[in-house]
């Protein structure tokens, strides 16, 4: 039986600036003692990637959690953030109470988005934007209480765009 997603990883470049800047931006603390490995057979078979190397720490925000990992071999096969067209996990989305304060507030601790402000969709408000290494990030606030993803509440956004 499936309990849930236990959590999300994230593959970066500066662990402890992005541990710094997920703990100001979402609250995230770090639990357990950060862990790192090489030339160990054991822990390759368990990433699946022969010749590894990595540092790497747990995160956890309420009841959801974020693993870290700084992978120093291989080298990336890419060195900066998914686009949302890209093959594999591209976001994470997390659901605020006050987008347009969070939207500033992540903007002054590095995050970026492509548009000047949020963008109202009926059910939800929202805008995707990226950490300060790239990685892709959807803030959303809930406008429909009733809706807290239920297919029902959703309105194609080509019928929005008209």
């Amino acid at each position: 039986m499936i309990r849930g997603i236990h959590h999300v990883a994230v593959h970066v470049h500066d662990m402890e600036r992005m541990i710094r800047f997920y703990k100001d931006a979402f609250g995230f603390e770090v639990v357990g003692e950060p862990f790192s490995w090489e030339k160990d057979d054991f822990v390759d078979r368990i990433v699946a990637v022969k010749g590894s190397a990595s540092k790497g720490a747990m995160l956890r925000a309420g009841s959801c959690y974020m693993e870290l990992f700084q992978y120093s071999a291989p080298k990336p096969n890419n060195t900066k953030g998914l686009d949302p067209f890209d093959k594999g996990y591209t976001h994470f989305c997390v659901d605020v109470t006050d987008i347009g304060f969070e939207f500033e507030r992540l903007k002054g601790l590095g995050m970026t988005f492509p548009e000047p402000e949020p963008i109202n969709v009926g059910h939800v408000i929202t805008i995707y934007g990226r950490d300060p290494e790239g990685n892709l990030i959807e803030i959303q606030e809930t406008i429909d209480s009733k809706c807290d993803f239920p297919l029902d509440c959703l309105t194609p956004i080509s019928k929005k765009a008209k």
